[in-house]
């Protein structure tokens, strides 16, 4: 039963490497690349971009009246998420050095180059900024608990959870005693030596 799951891991990983390299293939259509890290069109396609922009008063008039109603109340969740990301940072920086756990790379989870977009206005331009702020912490957050999952309590739970981490799939089957403790020393070493913990980001959302 354990090889059978791994084959389907390995089996995940190969699809998610074919997804990738698909992304890629349209990026290239799309006539996008990266150069020293920064996003770079065509002249030819950036003035084409601006053309296709909604400026922000008729953006504005497009909108409903009830979602400008709401919008304070979803810019206000910048509270909570900051102060998500400051204990959680703490919390990463100081235990994650004295548990041995390899850190989780902030960078590949908060990515920021919606805004290179010449076909967006500046709220637009704004909001994406935001909900890549969030997004790309909640999935920052998630790798950093997954990751303590793995060292404090690598053991599936008995149901079928929604949306588990990719590491999940590696941890002591539920009920499993015989092997508990030799699979958890493992687990923790793998933390430590950066293998499981690596394959846990290597998902579509970090494509740039």
């Amino acid at each position: 039963m354990k090889s059978q799951i791994s084959d389907l891991s390995a089996m995940i990983a190969e699809l998610q490497g074919k997804l990738e390299v698909e992304f890629a293939k349209r990026q290239a259509e799309l006539r996008v690349r990266l150069e020293k890290g920064k996003v770079v069109f065509d002249a030819e396609i950036r003035q084409r971009h601006r053309e296709l922009r909604v400026g922000f008063w008729q953006f504005i008039a497009r909108t409903r009246p009830q979602v400008l109603i709401i919008a304070p109340l979803i810019y206000s969740l910048i509270v909570p998420l900051v102060l998500l990301d400051l204990f959680v940072s703490i919390y990463h920086a100081v235990c994650f050095p004295l548990y041995g756990i390899t850190k989780v790379k902030r960078s590949e989870h908060l990515v920021f180059d919606r805004h290179h977009l010449a076909y967006l206005n500046t709220l637009q331009k704004f909001n994406c900024i935001y909900c890549s702020y969030a997004n790309g912490l909640i999935s920052f957050v998630r790798e950093v608990s997954g990751r303590t999952e793995q060292y404090w309590c690598p053991i599936k739970h008995a149901r079928r959870v929604a949306g588990v981490h990719a590491n999940y799939v590696n941890f002591s089957d539920f009920g499993d005693g015989e092997s508990y403790h030799e699979e958890a020393a493992k687990l923790r070493k793998e933390l430590r030596e950066n293998t499981t913990a690596v394959r846990s980001t290597a998902t579509p959302n970090t494509r740039k």
